[in-house]
């Protein structure tokens, strides 16, 4: 009989709490862990990271540098290596033999790979001597444009090996936005395939990563023969993967780097058209990475973890790679689309592989609700212990549905609030604690102290902005790459001492938190952020297109979706055909994700008498919003009837 992790509170719609079981095989079940963590945050950080291998501990666990909050540093002198963390000392402390991934491809013809941790390594070490060879050092940016196959997480653990810094770029963007990272990186390297499978198609990924080198500093090119697939090549500066590390020693020793060193950036969509390479560190990252995974998920020796997110996202990173590997856990590396060959495909991994700890977005969640319950009733879902929730706030019908229907009752959901900047879980509800409520984010994690505050940056009783005070979170980015005034600019400069998520809250009687959404001028499609600066960059670059604003619509499988109102150059050119070209334009300059769900030709659009596109007022209409606000203020009122008459609102 499986064994029920959860139990309904009967007083209470809704709200359900840690079965004694839970609580008795959970980490932390004592709610007093949140306010002995906050007595001394340093003190409880420390400890923490005592957990990880250490080549030298730190001097100083915290420094911050007084009157300029965003410099500050956790671990101070010490010195480590997120590779050993995640490999050597699972190696060496006997568990050598454990499978540290299974990775699924798409194609059903072909079988899973098991990997032990002990092959994992002489995997990463044969890499890292290559990439050394290549002329990468402790410091260098290497570029990572692969789809979910092993060679991913070799990529980013031979980088690590070596002391130099990662840079992944979502195997779905265009070659463009490599070709912005790689430029702004400053990369000598990329790594990428000649190809990989979505849906039943063979896709020639070689191709865009060819854009993204143009005229970069990339100096080399190593391609993972993903497939029997011919691609462009060009001596000298291609490599093959297999070719590199064929005679490479399966030994390398480990760049053991100061602990604030970088580790990796990853791009992320600001408010502004360019994208901003959000910089982490080594040792705050990981230490993060790891108690967050252990607790959130009670990872246990046994589990199969599974996070379905991409690594080229953030979610991918610290859920997908570091967490579980520093952990020393199982974990599930799938290749394909969740509904290929079939919606069921997923409940299939689960039962196949026994996964025991499941982590995905709300925007999958949905699409499967859609499908119905039939598609995962087929499966057998009972080594389910653990269900997880990430991207964007999760809505209670989906919340209910992933419970009873994947977890069958028996499974908390943990809904996880974080950002890319964060680098890791910030607010939730740990398993042995609880209470799970539909929509409920829960609790800062322990040793995290947030707050609300309004415009005035002072304290909010029920609802505001959600912020975090000092000393802040060890895995917390360290800066936006070369750019340390826009780094102040977006984080630190609204509210004194505070860091500014950019996202609003309401905070209950009982002290948890329910998220609210961004506040700024960035949409969550599907999960993954985009910024309409971004999106009207893009398509204001085509020939026919003289101004664009772009808003998000609700939308109930992807969370929300872009639409585009498009100021035409010449008007008689507003068809049908443009507007195909305007999206196959927008997936060539950034990809599919970012592809709008609606595209309106308009004369013009509100504005204020200082020029600045009034996208509250297109949001109102796109969400047919009763309460549009006072548009007699706009330099062009008149406008708004006629875009009313576009949208259709009221109707």
């Amino acid at each position: 009989m499986t064994t029920k992790w959860i139990v309904e509170d009967k007083e209470k719609e809704n709200v359900f709490w840690p079965s004694e079981e839970m609580k008795k095989a959970a980490w932390v079940s004592d709610p007093k862990i949140y306010d002995e963590a906050l007595k001394d945050q340093k003190a409880f950080w420390a400890e923490k990271a005592g957990a990880l291998h250490w080549e030298k501990k730190w001097d100083n666990v915290y420094e911050q540098e007084p009157g300029k909050p965003w410099n500050f540093k956790w671990f101070v002198g010490g010195k480590i290596n997120a590779a050993y963390n995640c490999l050597d000392r699972h190696v060496e402390g006997g568990k050598g033999d454990k499978v540290a991934m299974i990775w699924v491809p798409e194609p059903t013809d072909e079988k899973p790979v098991k990997i032990t941790y002990s092959e994992l390594n002489k995997k990463v070490n044969k890499f890292a001597n290559a990439l050394k060879k290549l002329g990468i050092k402790k410091g260098d940016r290497v570029g990572v444009y692969l789809p979910m196959i092993p060679e991913l997480m070799i990529s980013l653990l031979a980088v690590a090996r070596i002391g130099a810094v990662h840079n992944v770029v979502f195997s779905a963007f265009s070659g463009e936005s490599v070709k912005d990272r790689m430029e702004d990186a400053e990369a000598k390297l990329l790594i990428t395939a000649n190809g990989y499978y979505r849906r039943g198609k063979l896709l020639d990924l070689k191709k865009n990563a060819d854009i993204g080198v143009e005229g970069t500093p990339v100096k080399n090119v190593v391609v993972v023969k993903r497939a029997e697939l011919d691609v462009n090549w060009v001596d000298g500066r291609d490599h093959w993967f297999h070719e590199l590390i064929e005679k490479e020693s399966e030994k390398c020793e480990s760049e053991f780097v100061e602990a604030n060193d970088m580790l990796f950036m990853l791009y992320t969509s600001g408010t502004t058209g360019k994208p901003k390479g959000i910089v982490h560190d080594t040792a705050g990252y990981l230490t993060q990475a790891y108690w967050t995974t252990k607790w959130n998920f009670n990872a246990k020796d046994d589990d199969v973890f599974w996070c379905t997110a991409d690594v080229g996202w953030i979610t991918g990173h610290t859920y997908g790679c570091y967490g579980p590997f520093s952990n020393g856990i199982t974990q599930i590396v799938f290749e394909g689309a969740p509904d290929y060959p079939d919606i069921g495909r997923w409940w299939k991994t689960i039962q196949d592989h026994k996964v025991s700890v499941f982590y995905t977005a709300p925007t999958a969640i949905r699409m499967f609700i859609k499908a119905g319950d039939a598609w995962p009733k087929k499966y057998n879902l009972e080594s389910l212990k653990i269900l997880g929730s990430v991207g964007e706030p999760i809505d209670e019908e989906a919340w209910l549905w992933y419970f009873r229907t994947i977890g069958g009752g028996r499974c908390p959901i943990i809904d996880t609030w974080w950002q890319t900047e964060t680098g890791a879980n910030v607010v939730n509800t740990l398993p042995g604690i609880g209470p799970f409520i539909p929509t409920v984010a829960g609790r800062p994690f322990p040793g995290i102290d947030m707050k609300l505050v309004d415009e005035e940056g002072n304290d909010a009783e029920m609802s505001g902005y959600l912020v975090e005070k000092p000393p802040f979170a060890p895995g917390m980015l360290r800066g936006i790459y070369k750019n340390e005034q826009k780094y102040i600019d977006t984080y630190w400069s609204r509210f004194k001492n505070l860091y500014d998520t950019s996202d609003g809250a309401k905070l209950r009687e009982d002290g948890l938190i329910r998220i609210t959404g961004r506040v700024d001028d960035v949409m969550k499609v599907a999960g993954h952020r985009l910024s309409t600066g971004e999106l009207e960059n893009a398509i204001n670059e085509h020939e026919l297109v003289r101004e664009s604003a772009v808003v998000p619509r609700p939308d109930k499988i992807k969370g929300e979706v872009p639409i585009v109102f498009a100021l035409l150059i010449d008007p008689s050119k507003a068809t049908e055909e443009t507007k195909a070209e305007i999206v196959r334009h927008v997936d060539k300059m950034i990809g599919p994700t970012a592809r709008p769900a609606a595209i309106y030709f308009v004369d013009d659009v509100p504005k204020t008498r200082s020029g600045k596109i009034m996208r509250r007022i297109l949001r109102g209409l796109v969400t047919n919003d009763t309460n549009l606000g006072n548009v007699t203020t706009l330099m062009n009122p008149e406008c708004v009837e006629h875009l009313k008459e576009v949208v259709g609102y009221g109707g």
